[in-house]
């Protein structure tokens, strides 16, 4: 009898054990996000607020494609949309010589991998922002004067951002480190609803292009300007 009972019990403990591996791993799945995510983009160092000054992102997703936009005083409106599954991406630029969609298929992309300057810390315990609990992350870089706490929604995928994949969920808060200084991003507004879908498309009057047939045209049409001024 008493071998018995220790069997049963084991049995309950094993039963229980494993229920609560499968209910938390459940807890822990991710779910899909589609709608618009409202980013403000300041630089760190204030001093170079006169080169970069604060402004937005927006990203747009449907789950299968993103369309990212950003505005800049020296380039004004920068689009970008790119299919998750298909792994390509096009730039939507307007220049003197046309409006062009140049083409980027990231499955051709170089696969070796290289390492990272960036140093990840989980953290304890969690901070709100846009209406969001966030869960936090330490990131160190050599360009980071001291560590930056990064914030990311746990149960939101990361792939909407294309960005940082150490991060095990969606950035809302986080810093890059560029040739102008670091660019600290922050989540202002998380907006869940169904987006038109001519916004994952590309224009008609864009013309499709690679990133080298672009250059070759820009490096040509400089090269007949030239020309012409002597």
């Amino acid at each position: 009898m008493t071998n018995s009972r220790q069997i049963s019990i084991q049995l309950v403990v094993t039963c229980l054990f494993t229920m609560l591996l499968i209910s938390s791993s459940f807890a822990q799945k991710q779910t899909s996000f589609t709608g618009m995510l409202e980013y403000k983009i300041t630089p760190r160092d204030t001093a170079n607020t006169a080169l970069a000054p604060m402004n937005q992102m927006f990203v747009y997703t449907n789950d299968t494609i993103t369309r990212t936009e950003n505005f800049t005083n020296q380039l004004g409106q920068q689009v970008a949309i790119r299919h998750m599954v298909k792994q390509k991406s096009y730039l939507l630029l307007i220049t003197d010589l046309g409006k062009f969609a140049i083409q980027t298929d990231h499955s051709k992309s170089d696969t070796i991998q290289r390492t990272t300057k960036y140093v990840f810390k989980k953290k304890w315990f969690k901070r709100k922002i846009a209406g969001q609990k966030a869960n936090r992350m330490i990131v160190s870089h050599p360009n980071f004067k001291e560590p930056i706490e990064f914030l990311y929604l746990k149960k939101t995928p990361n792939k909407y951002l294309d960005i940082y994949p150490e991060i095990p969920g969606l950035l809302v808060k986080y810093s890059i480190a560029t040739a102008d200084g670091v660019l600290d991003y922050e989540l202002v507004k998380f907006n869940e609803y169904t987006p038109n879908h001519d916004l994952f498309g590309i224009p008609s009057d864009f013309q499709k292009i690679s990133f080298d047939e672009f250059l070759d045209r820009m490096i040509k049409a400089k090269e007949e300007a030239q020309s012409s001024a002597q």
